[in-house]
């Protein structure tokens, strides 16, 4: 019992530690964006490195946001032969890391495209889902803000239904995910004031030099 509550709080740490990896500080730094933070919204996000650095490195953060996410389930999944419960704990461990990375002072990103690879990694055709309304909200009203909001909040319900046929999720899984979906929406709470207000600018990549 020992040696399993250890491997499960060291998968929980390596999980945190991917998790926080800057990926789009990383990106916007190579591709002559300069400090994302210190440009656009001053999100580490994929959203932000697109308004700043461009497309290609925005959509480089994008997928190695997500792949983070996705990487820490499954790890979990390889050391505890398929656990729900160490799965969904460390894919939060990774929300948790970019949310909140170590390495800059726990001021990260919004937790979007990582939440995207935990709940890829966890239920597919949930993640699908969410990425169809995800496109749909952005190209309707180009506001990537809103987009992000509306798929974190169907989240729950889209892992309920489609967790297993005629099979609810282990209650784990869907308090975990209750978690992440409050997480992202509480990491967009400057977002949704200034939708409110007017204010939100909407989403238009820079144009690659």
């Amino acid at each position: 019992m020992a040696g399993i509550s250890l491997r499960i709080v060291l998968l929980l740490l390596a999980a945190y530690l991917l998790g926080s990896i800057p990926f789009g500080l990383l990106f916007a730094r190579i591709f002559g964006g300069g400090d994302v933070r210190q440009s656009g919204s001053g999100n580490i996000g994929a959203t932000n490195v697109a308004r700043v650095a461009g497309p290609l490195p925005g959509i480089l953060t994008l997928v190695f946001d997500a792949a983070k996410g996705a990487f820490a389930v499954w790890l979990a999944a390889h050391f505890t032969a398929n656990n729900a419960t160490a799965m969904m704990l460390a894919g939060l461990a990774a929300l948790l890391g970019h949310c909140f990375p170590v390495w800059l002072r726990f001021k990260g990103g919004k937790g979007v495209a990582t939440g995207f690879g935990v709940f890829a990694a966890l239920c597919p055709l949930a993640a699908l889902a969410a990425a169809i309304l995800f496109v749909l909200v952005l190209l309707l009203w180009r506001f990537a803000s809103l987009a992000s909001i509306s798929a974190a909040a169907a989240m729950p319900l889209l892992v309920y239904f489609l967790w297993a046929p005629h099979h609810a999720p282990p209650l784990v899984v869907s308090f975990g995910t209750l978690f992440a979906t409050a997480l992202i929406i509480y990491k967009h709470d400057a977002n949704l004031q200034r939708l409110v207000e007017g204010t939100e600018p909407r989403f238009v990549p820079r144009k690659p030099k």
